[in-house]
């Protein structure tokens, strides 16, 4: 494994950490090999990018954008 591809594991792991997931799993999530689209719909985004969480950075959910938008 390149110097560079250790780089972005680590990387991935310790923001996996810092999203609150366990050491364990955040190592293994870290590594897998499914692709964009497979992660979206994974557990991993699913318990790491809350609603809760991006509200908190500013982001309005679509309902709520939606809801102001057509009524």
């Amino acid at each position: 494994m390149s110097q560079m591809a250790y780089w972005l594991l680590e990387r991935k792991r310790k923001n996996l950490i810092r999203l609150g997931i366990k050491n364990e799993q955040a190592y293994a999530w870290s590594r897998t090999r499914m692709g964009g689209w497979a992660v979206a719909q994974s557990p991993i985004l699913r318990t790491t990018i809350t609603e809760k969480r991006l509200q908190k950075r500013g982001y309005t959910s679509m309902l709520d954008y939606y809801h102001k938008v057509k009524f």
